[in-house]
């Protein structure tokens, strides 16, 4: 493999220095190894052949042996296409090139016996095919049972480098550099879980016989590309356990006990116990915690964020929340702070909008100790913010925070804070074990008793007075009510609604109510005044964009309705439903949609109306979205581009490959050993970087 990786993809035949640029420049295949994991994105079936007689409504993708009868260039300048009638015998239909007509002019002639493969499509009654493959019987490049299909650009089948081309390429390849391909996972490895070389692998991914191989060649590439990320990830997180003690806090004092019998306002659910435990455990390990702490809106995970830092508080340290926006922190600040004042706890909120003297005395009470807790936005981790011996740190919506500034919280010490992360949005098991696989998970999964789930209601455009008539009902019964836009402005391109219109509207059409609006494009200062009124309940309606999405808590807000929720993802979805349902009243929230969307977005639609747990909304989200760039960057920094892996749909690899690491680290915890040799030449050479293993023995 490491000759592949040196061998420029110009010098294969049938490459060349140009070919080989615009292959980097449109596909980033610069090497030998790059072309080998260009995989088909899908396979078609070449074992049959279709009668042109027998065409009729949607055709896939067909092949038809057959012959021309005539060529004819018809049509002038950007119009002009090559046009050549094919018969079978049985029928007869059209071929048409609108590309480099001159050359395949002189490639076909008439008489001769082609096998053409393409999409048939039908105009006017005669059938056509638009620059198919083409063949002849007996050419070697001619494909028989499944053939891949290679992803492309518009720029290279425009150049002339069809799914063909690149099938012919590998072909090239394969006979020419992958004749003895080394394995690099251990043979016991190999014979446990039944795999395939990683030379027939690679074969058979490029030239399946049959489907039951073509699945053995996925499961082994799958296989051995997860197992490279999670030997890393583990990698990291142990060297970095290793290297990174941390305080330990050994014991639970007044503060926390005090506020847990005399402040805590009701009983714990079992999974918050469980989480406490959890982090409890780290902190008493001797080692830094970085634990992720996962729970759907309205679980209470600021609660045990709380409670957490009291026990930091008991061990003679401070604490620190930082939070994304100032709505947020100060949204965290006027929760936290009355409680945590019941049993002598100081906290302050420091954000950019602070005054300097207000400033001034936050430096000095965290310079000299008597500041217990400070909450605040990106502020927290100006250089001028220095704590006398801070000891944990609670990051709110930290994949909102990149990893350089999270950093700078851990050096705010000389021995680094433990470190909890905190998501209201539900992460999928899959993407915990590698996105977020440095660090430990704690989950949530349990809301406070009296919490009612959010009843979600989907409505058309035809049913807007019946909802308009269901929100009267509330803002009667003195409740509050969010309406959210996918637009600020109206927009000629799309026939989205627009805040701004909805606005005028919202207020003719509930003029006995005062309304509020707020959205991204609006000061700070404006922005949080408008937020004031809802809050205070001086206004009954926030007509809003997607800013409500974090850090907005009206317990008595109990409708939301979201304007053309079919523009919306279903995590966005879920987060803006989390806005109601946050007192004891039962809530609402009604998504709005044109009754002509399409089958997929209906049944989105319908996911979030059959279920008001954040983990299967993801879930469903990330198997219908995949997982986007969340596959190309770790949460440690580290990244790998997945070939074939899929952290969407292949979960059960991703935790055989986890378990697999795992015995290997345990077993060789530098994979030292003669067997692992090529598990580390791997690693190395993937990640682009040598990792001292030596470090971690």
């Amino acid at each position: 493999m490491e000759r592949l990786r040196a061998t420029d993809i110009k010098f294969l035949k049938g490459v060349g220095p140009k070919r080989g640029e615009l292959l980097a420049k449109e596909l980033g295949i610069v090497t030998c190894a790059d072309l080998l994991y260009h995989f088909p994105s899908h396979y078609v079936d070449r074992s049959r052949f279709y009668r042109i007689a027998d065409f009729s409504g949607d055709m896939p993708m067909v092949q038809v042996k057959g012959h021309f009868v005539s060529f004819s260039v018809q049509g002038e300048g950007a119009k002009m296409r090559l046009v050549g009638l094919f018969t079978d015998g049985t029928s007869s239909m059209e071929v048409v090139w609108f590309k480099r007509i001159k050359a395949i002019r002189e490639m076909y002639r008439t008489g001769m016996e082609y096998v053409v493969f393409g999409k048939p499509s039908s105009f006017s009654g005669r059938w056509s095919m638009v620059h198919p493959e083409m063949d002849t019987p007996d050419s070697a490049g001619f494909a028989r049972g499944l053939r891949g299909v290679y992803p492309l650009t518009e720029k290279l089948r425009n150049r002339g480098v069809t799914s063909r081309t690149l099938f012919t390429m590998v072909q090239t390849l394969l006979g020419t550099y992958c004749r003895n391909i080394a394995d690099p996972l251990p043979v016991d490895i190999v014979e446990k879980l039944r795999l395939m070389s990683r030379r027939d692998a690679l074969h058979a991914i490029h030239n399946p016989r049959n489907a039951a191989e073509l699945d053995k060649a996925r499961l082994r590439l799958k296989f051995e590309e997860l197992l490279y990320l999670q030997l890393n990830i583990l990698n990291y997180s142990r060297h970095r356990a290793a290297r990174t003690g941390g305080m330990r806090f050994t014991r639970v004092g007044t503060f926390f006990h005090s506020f847990y019998s005399q402040v805590l306002p009701f009983e714990l659910t079992g999974a918050q116990k469980r989480v406490i435990k959890e982090i409890r455990a780290d902190m008493n390990s001797g080692r830094q915690m970085n634990r992720l702490l996962q729970g759907d809106v309205g679980s209470g995970k600021t609660l045990v964020a709380l409670l957490c830092m009291l026990i930091a508080l008991d061990n003679g340290t401070q604490a620190c929340l930082m939070a994304p926006t100032e709505i947020l922190a100060t949204q965290h600040f006027e929760t936290l702070a009355p409680l945590a004042a019941k049993v002598g706890v100081n906290i302050k909120l420091l954000t950019g909008s602070t005054p300097k003297k207000q400033r001034d005395v936050i430096h000095g009470q965290l310079a000299d100790g008597s500041l217990h807790i400070l909450i605040g936005t990106h502020a927290v981790i100006e250089d001028s913010v220095r704590f006398r011996n801070l000891g944990f740190v609670v990051i709110d919506e930290q994949h909102r925070f990149g990893v350089a500034q999270r950093a700078k919280m851990w050096r705010k010490n000389t021995v680094p804070p433990h470190v909890l992360v905190m998501t209201a949005t539900p992460i999928p098991r899959t993407l915990a074990m590698t996105v977020y696989g440095d660090l430990d998970v704690s989950v949530i999964d349990e809301l406070p008793p009296g919490r009612k789930p959010v009843v979600t209601l989907l409505r058309y455009d035809n049913h807007r007075l019946d909802v308009y008539r269901a929100i009267t009902r509330q803002l009667k019964a003195g409740r509050q009510v969010y309406i959210v836009y996918p637009l600020i402005k109206e927009n000629e391109k799309t026939d989205m609604k627009s805040l701004e219109e909805g606005y005028e509207q919202i207020c003719d059409v509930f003029r006995d109510y005062r309304v509020a609006y707020v959205h991204g494009k609006m000061k700070p200062a404006e922005k949080d005044a408008q937020m004031a009124l809802f809050v205070s309940h001086k206004a009954d309606i926030l007509v809003a964009t997607t800013v409500i999405e974090v850090g907005v808590n009206v317990p008595n807000a109990t409708t939301m309705v979201i304007e053309n929720a079919e523009r919306f993802g279903l995590s966005q979805l879920h987060q803006l439903r989390g806005r109601v349902g946050r007192g004891d009243g039962q809530s609402y929230c009604v998504l709005m949609s044109k009754q002509t969307i399409g089958k997929d977005t209906r049944r989105r639609l319908e996911i979030m109306t059959s279920t008001s747990d954040g983990f299967v909304v993801a879930e469903a989200d990330l198997k219908l979205r995949g997982p986007g760039d969340l596959e190309g960057t770790l949460q440690s920094g580290m990244a790998i581009d997945l070939h074939i892996a899929n952290l969407a749909t292949d979960g059960a690899i991703i935790q055989m490959a986890r378990d697999c690491a795992c015995g290997i680290l345990d077993k060789d915890p530098s994979l030292a050993q003669t067997e692992h040799a090529g598990l580390l030449k791997e690693i190395r050479s993937i990640f682009n970087r040598v990792v001292d293993w030596s470090m971690i023995s």
